[in-house]
């Protein structure tokens, strides 16, 4: 696990948030979704690599930019994780807005873009944040810092999230994704965490693929 932001964050950033977090998971409930995410994420990590490939060169060619997408963001009890995802914005998606909450329909996003999200295929790269251990399977989605400061200055209980590790999948994305608001996503979030079971993982799992395969509630 990676050290906590308190000891790597620059002198001038606060994250008051880190002070908020409540107690973790105990480890002894989460060694089966660990053994879980090492299997699953190495197979289907090495399944996702020619699709990778193909809408890799998609980007290129459609869109000015890198292939692949990196940003720091929170992870387990406040601990900073860098994830990689498939391009899916505009390279200069932020110039003018700076950071802000990902929506439904968002003009940012580029046609490659719209159809990879909504297959959620942009996020295959993070099956190697999975093997790592940096991320699971199946758990809240991580945020940025910047706006999970912003949040929990609205929402007290947004820290909450960051009890348990981050998923590349969760019960709030098969609840609405895109179109759920930050405190909505954080009840449902914190809902899963106080209800966690391997059997809850494994269902919220096939759920989304599901929804990748049908188009069926994806957002």
């Amino acid at each position: 696990m990676q050290n906590s932001l308190k000891d790597t964050h620059q002198s001038d950033q606060t994250y008051t948030f880190l002070e908020h977090i409540g107690k973790p998971v105990p480890k002894s409930k989460l060694i089966g979704k660990r053994v879980c995410d090492i299997i699953f994420g190495t197979i289907f990590g090495i399944v996702s690599l020619p699709i990778i490939l193909f809408f890799g060169i998609a980007i290129k060619l459609t869109s000015k930019g890198p292939v692949f997408f990196k940003q720091k963001r929170v992870g387990y009890m406040g601990c900073p994780i860098m994830i990689t995802k498939l391009r899916s914005m505009r390279n200069d998606a932020e110039k003018k807005t700076g950071a802000v909450w990902a929506k439904k329909d968002d003009p940012r996003v580029t046609p490659v873009g719209r159809f990879m999200r909504k297959t959620r295929i942009d996020e295959l790269p993070q099956f190697w944040n999975i093997v790592k251990g940096d991320m699971s399977l199946v758990g809240p989605r991580p945020e940025r810092f910047i706006l999970t400061q912003e949040f929990y200055e609205k929402w007290p209980d947004f820290p909450q999230r960051l009890r348990i590790i981050p998923g590349l999948t969760g019960y709030a994305q098969i609840h609405g994704g895109y179109d759920l608001k930050p405190n909505e996503k954080c009840k449902l979030d914190i809902y899963y965490i106080d209800h966690y079971s391997l059997k809850n993982d494994f269902s919220i799992a096939l759920k989304t693929i599901r929804i990748i395969f049908t188009g069926n509630g994806a957002r």
